[in-house]
């Protein structure tokens, strides 16, 4: 009786049991099907001291340089310092949030940027995003920030020229596509004018323009778009932006960026050119960040691989062979000097990985000489390769034929009675000197650069008045282009300057004297008799 008693209430204890809790077992299991089990093993760090934009951590076992660390609230960092115990990384973000004791993660991805070819006309920050309020860009590709340059069996020579629209430039000293050509000066002095006529004159070059602006106010960058978009430049140009209140590591990764997003229409067979405005504002941001993390520093502060800085950077602009696509980036970084000092640290560094520089005087600038090219100490070492010839021919002499006449400029403050040669030199230096004059935003064709400087080193301005130059190279092309516009085409399309198109040049020029004399040539010589009389004289040859 006892066992048969023990029977019934173990079945009413199961029957309990079982009864209403089997659905809701069998929903769990339902809920827990989707849900990944997986154990998940992350490197975390924690932050032992955070101050100026750098975190010291420890932990994060592994961490590659380069690498993005995860500061939690949607914020970023970069490992840059790889202790054997601690790791030191600078914010790419502001993250008020941090404090000591707080947990980094390691997030296993390099630093790269978002690229396609909606980002043409956009304006991004250092990590690709977009600052222009026009929302997300799509993404095709994410070309790594920090890459090895192009070795020397995959480039091939200079040999096409990149015009600047800029006389002075596109005469005495030439860029090619694939050079890297410095601009460098003193503040104020027209650096990125330059730059700025150079990136107006590509429109219909097909040239894909990066203008990188590194620790600028917000003001200026303003002002540079204003432009870019009033003459319709930004159809073919982007713009990458660190502006000075943004953080260091902005500053210090715009210019790689920059690259990044030239390489990724490099890689297509495109000629890019990028702009770096300016270098000295990246060393000294990468200074800022290399003294706090206690780098050990070197000349003038700066740690001992700035060289490297700005060395792995320029190395990525090149023009490559057919067999890699035949593509090509031109650099033109700007680099501010203090007092016209080019010796100091960063300008002798970035002179010596160029191919020539070009040079902006203050002195020549306050003069009212625009641009304020120092002829004597600029050079482009491989752009002469990719001159065109027609220019090669009228311009041959001309750096030379300059440099002399300052000399004589010199020699005549101090002596009184001059021969009529020298007298002759002086006054075509100084007419030569007015045709180079160039306002930033009027860049000029190739072929009208060549029938303007024809006319300057063969005598044909002569007789004009100097304060009338501007007046009448404006007119003259004018006159060309009505009357001669097979000649313009011609010198475009020959590139070489035939006998026959000197001719026709001359005989132009000629008439436009002839016809224009009344207005602009001095009283009592006509304009037939000053070019005949300097086509035939022993000083009608460029300056001697």
């Amino acid at each position: 009786m006892p066992k048969n008693a023990k029977r019934p209430a173990k079945s009413n204890r199961s029957s309990r049991s079982t009864g209403p809790a089997a659905p809701q077992f069998r929903s769990t299991l339902v809920d827990l099907d989707g849900v990944d089990l997986k154990v998940r093993a992350e490197s975390v760090g924690t932050v032992l001291s955070f101050g100026d934009g750098v975190i010291i951590a420890d932990g994060l076992d592994d961490v590659q340089a380069g690498e993005l660390i995860d500061l939690g609230r949607g914020t970023a960092g970069l490992a840059l310092n790889l202790n054997p115990d601690t790791v030191g990384i600078v914010m790419l973000d502001s993250a008020d949030h941090l404090r000591a004791g707080s947990l980094v993660k390691r997030s296993n991805t390099i630093l790269s940027v978002p690229v396609s070819e909606q980002i043409i006309g956009r304006t991004v920050n250092a990590l690709g995003q977009p600052l222009d309020s026009r929302g997300p860009i799509p993404a095709q590709r994410r070309m790594m920030l920090e890459r090895v340059a192009p070795g020397v069996m995959a480039r091939q020579a200079v040999s096409v020229p990149l015009q600047t629209g800029i006389k002075a430039i596109d005469a005495m000293i030439p860029i090619g596509r694939g050079q890297r050509e410095l601009i460098i000066g003193d503040r104020q002095t027209g650096k990125t004018a330059i730059t700025l006529g150079t990136i107006l004159n590509q429109a219909g070059q097909d040239v894909i323009c990066v203008y990188v602006s590194i620790g600028q106010k917000n003001s200026s960058l303003a002002q540079i778009r204003d432009v870019l978009e009033q003459h319709q430049a930004m159809e073919y140009s982007v713009i990458v932006a660190a502006n000075a209140a943004q953080e260091a590591a902005q500053q210090f990764l715009a210019p790689y960026t920059g690259a990044a997003i030239a390489e990724y229409f490099l890689e297509q067979g495109r000629d890019v050119l990028v702009i770096y405005d300016d270098l000295s504002k990246h060393a000294q941001a990468y200074r800022q960040i290399s003294l706090l993390l206690r780098r050990p520093s070197g000349r003038e502060a700066y740690p001992g691989d700035v060289f490297y800085l700005h060395s792995r950077l320029l190395e990525r602009a090149c023009r490559l062979n057919k067999q890699h696509g035949n593509g090509s980036i031109t650099a033109l970084p700007i680099i501010e000097t203090q007092a016209n000092d080019v010796s100091a640290y960063i300008p002798t560094n970035v002179i010596s990985i160029t191919d020539g520089q070009i040079y902006l005087e203050a002195d020549l600038f306050n003069k009212g000489m625009r641009p304020a090219i120092n002829v004597g100490l600029s050079v482009s070492r491989v752009g002469s390769a990719a001159q065109l010839k027609a220019m090669k021919q009228v311009s041959g002499s001309m750096k030379l034929d300059l440099a002399q006449f300052r000399e004589l400029e010199a020699f005549a403050q101090f002596s009184s009675d001059l021969d009529d040669k020298t007298k002759a030199q002086l006054s075509r230096g100084e007419r030569v000197n007015a045709v180079l004059k160039q306002g930033w935003d009027s860049p000029l064709k190739i072929e009208e650069q060549v029938a303007v400087i024809f006319a300057a080193v063969n005598g044909y301005l002569d007789q004009v008045k100097l304060e009338s130059v501007s007046d009448w190279e404006q007119r003259y092309l004018a006159y060309l282009r009505g009357s001669h516009p097979q000649l313009l085409a011609g010198i475009a399309k020959e590139t070489k300057l035939s006998d026959d198109a000197e001719k026709q040049l001359a005989q132009a020029v000629a008439s436009f004297n002839q016809l224009n004399g009344d207005l602009i040539v001095i009283a009592g010589d006509s304009a037939s008799d000053a070019a005949s009389t300097a086509s035939k004289s022993d000083d009608s040859a460029p300056l001697k």
